[in-house]
């Protein structure tokens, strides 16, 4: 089945040229102008997609991220007229898994989408592994799960991919710019500011005191390691 995309946007300019290039390139899309149209599509078409505008007529887009990613872990580009740094790291620390600024060329859209479903179907690899212990912290792949003190710990979709992709390699200094790739944007370029909310997050959530962590450690202008099992034994 071609994947379905919801296509959030209200100018038809915009919408219209860029739905008929989606289906050329294989995709089903349903465009909505308005985040309430789009509320109703996205919970009856589940979509496989998300291509989502900024300035909506009756609202913002980002509290519509937000409301997705509180449900979903469906891929969401966001479409936007600003393209100020700020507006991206928000854009990104909400869940969107990647920020295009208008205006911008339909091929490079795909090829972003495509990218991002690549990296979907990478990460869907590891769901067959056993869940990961160390020390108090457990995540299983599989389930999505965190636990701490075998209790669980509530995770947004890019905190839960970061923390995977540490604890998967425990022990490793892994370099931001790597992280950066896997995690979010494999053409990501410039400041990595969002990455370092994320571990905060991380840390609040994970350790017993966040200013002087014991799992997640900063590897001064290089990335972060997560601990070992030998690392946290008391």
């Amino acid at each position: 089945m071609k994947p379905r995309v919801l296509v959030v946007e209200d100018e038809t300019s915009i919408s219209e040229p860029l739905a008929e290039h989606l289906s050329r390139d294989g995709f089903h899309p349903q465009v909505t102008g308005t985040i309430a149209e789009a509320t109703t599509a996205y919970e009856v078409a589940e979509p496989d997609f998300v291509l989502l505008d900024v300035m909506l007529p009756d609202g913002d887009g980002r509290d519509l991220c937000r409301e997705i990613r509180r449900r979903s872990d469906v891929p969401i580009i966001m479409l936007t007229a600003r393209g100020e740094e700020v507006d991206r790291i928000v854009g990104l620390e909400l869940g969107a898994d990647d920020y295009v600024v208008k205006p911008f060329s339909a091929g490079e859209l795909v090829a972003r989408m495509r990218a991002i479903m690549r990296r979907g179907r990478a990460g869907s690899e590891v769901t067959s592994k056993s869940p990961i212990v160390i020390g108090a912290i457990s995540i299983d792949p599989s389930s999505r799960v965190v636990t701490k003190d075998a209790r669980d710990v509530q995770l947004a979709a890019k905190e839960f991919d970061l923390l995977l992709l540490l604890m998967s390699r425990a022990g490793e200094v892994v370099p931001r710019e790597q992280i950066m790739d896997e995690v979010w944007d494999p053409h990501w370029f410039g400041p990595t500011k969002t990455l370092d909310v994320h571990i905060s997050w991380l840390r609040k959530k994970l350790e017993d005191d966040p200013s002087h962590p014991r799992y997640i450690t900063t590897s001064r202008g290089v990335g972060f390691r997560f601990a070992t099992p030998a690392d946290v034994k008391d």
